[in-house]
């Protein structure tokens, strides 16, 4: 599976799981340069799927919002001309 479609098909709890799994082996320390090197890159990808995930679901929920103020604003404009 190339690197691009692994990163996709993550989930957000998936990828800021193994996130934190990386982050903790960085911190505890003993593993190679090379080996820390590779679990950098790797907790870097992770950080944009993460990312990527909420900037999407923040996108999604700012998208409903807008779509309720305007059926609201449109509600409230119905109710005017009831009202005249």
């Amino acid at each position: 599976m190339a690197a691009g479609t692994e990163e996709a098909a993550l989930g957000y709890e998936e990828a800021r799981d193994e996130l934190i799994e990386v982050v903790r082996r960085l911190e505890a320390g003993g593993t190679t340069l090379e080996e820390s090197l590779a679990l950098w890159e790797r907790g870097e990808e992770l950080a944009k799927v993460c990312r990527r995930r909420l900037e999407g679901a923040r996108a999604r929920l700012d998208a409903s919002l807008a779509t309720e103020r305007a059926t609201e604003a449109e509600e409230a404009g119905g109710e005017d001309e009831d009202a005249g």
